[in-house]
């Protein structure tokens, strides 16, 4: 008998129903279907409904506990689980929860996390399909100023595919304690002249906050600015994570811990702390000299939202736009055309001068 010490469960699912990405009529590949809750054969067009039960929940789990737990692991350690395709037989070692088979493009979905790993509480699942995708990102490269002539032939011939990316969301209640000045203007007669000043007296006192679903990236996958650019995400549609939303999308896991999200989120919190206090202390300028801030009830779990990415090869060099499958935004980058910003700025120079000729010929 092993002296191995086997941790106990992380927060998560108990063993998840075995994932058929096949379809029953025909055998051909299934997908999720956008906006539809099924899968959908791409063969033949049959739909196989996803069901909840009374036991699919949405939950949330304490922060505090997670923290306490001597058994937690170390995201950077854990390895990947082998999974196999459907449609081959082949293996393959992943950490991904779900992509697609690199011999016959077959769907790859992991129904059991290994040891250690947190497993998604909720989904977010696909509105927006590929063909609305598609034009949604066809729209926003044909409508960039200043973009070379040739972009705008850019459009359904290239590359899309969908992708959930996951995310910590946390709850928590505050309360701060703060000390700082309240600022009150007056005037003050100087010679001819009245002049602002500040009068300052002290300010104590006690804000009390409560945040619920803070959202911060999970993976460093794609890149923070643009992620966090394809924001807002209804967070009320989320539904009870099930492996079937994955089938026919990848799926990264998260390689941030909670423990380096939660610091994230209390930035995050601060601002609107901050802004709170500075609220409290009113009058017509605030100085905060010092917040002390107590959390409770801390709590988080892990979701998986929905992106479309696009990308197109320009002058040598592949661009990436993303759209947000639940809503539709847009957000990447594209290339510039040098010589119609110079054609512009020429332009707004001459006329510009044309102006100041106008005028100095008027006066």
């Amino acid at each position: 008998m092993s002296d191995e010490t086997v941790p106990p469960p992380l927060p998560g699912h108990p063993t998840a129903p075995v994932v058929s990405g096949r379809c029953p009529v025909c055998g051909a590949a299934l997908a999720y279907g956008a906006g539809r809750s099924a899968l959908v054969c791409g063969s033949c067009g049959n739909q196989v409904q996803i069901t909840h039960d009374e036991r699919d929940a949405v939950d949330e789990h304490s922060y505090s506990r997670w923290l306490a737990d001597p058994h937690r692991y170390d995201v950077a350690t854990l390895g990947g689980q082998v999974l196999t395709c459907e449609g081959c037989g082949a293996s393959t070692e992943t950490k991904d929860l779900a992509g697609s088979c690199q011999f016959c493009g077959g769907n790859l979905v992991a129904s059991v996390q290994p040891a250690g790993v947190i497993a998604p509480e909720g989904v977010l699942p696909f509105v927006v399909d590929s063909a609305q995708a598609r034009g949604e990102f066809t729209r926003w490269v044909r409508s960039r100023w200043f973009a070379p002539g040739a972009l705008k032939k850019v459009g359904d011939t290239e590359s899309i595919r969908g992708t959930y990316l996951p995310h910590w969301t946390f709850d928590a209640r505050t309360t701060t304690e703060y000390v700082g000045q309240r600022g009150e203007h007056y005037t003050e007669k100087q010679g001819d002249n009245e002049v602002r000043k500040t009068r300052w007296w002290p300010a104590a006192g006690t804000v009390d906050n409560v945040f619920d679903d803070l959202l911060v990236p999970a993976s460093a996958t794609l890149p923070r600015n643009r992620v966090d650019d394809l924001g807002p995400w209804n967070l009320s549609l989320v539904q009870p994570y099930r492996p079937e939303y994955l089938v026919g999308h990848s799926a990264v896991r998260y390689d941030a811990d909670p423990d380096a999200a939660f610091r994230e989120a209390q930035q995050q919190m601060e601002r609107v702390i901050r802004h709170d206090v500075e609220v409290d202390i009113g009058g017509d300028e605030q100085r905060i000299h010092h917040l002390d801030t107590r959390y409770a009830d801390v709590m988080f779990k892990l979701v998986l939202l929905p992106i479309w990415i696009a990308t197109f090869m320009y002058a040598g060099r592949q661009w990436q736009v993303m759209v947000n499958a639940s809503t539709g935004e847009v957000v990447g980058d594209r290339p510039y055309s040098v010589p119609k910003i110079v054609a512009a700025s020429i332009a707004g120079l001459v006329v510009l001068a044309v102006t100041i000729w106008v005028f100095t010929r008027s006066s």
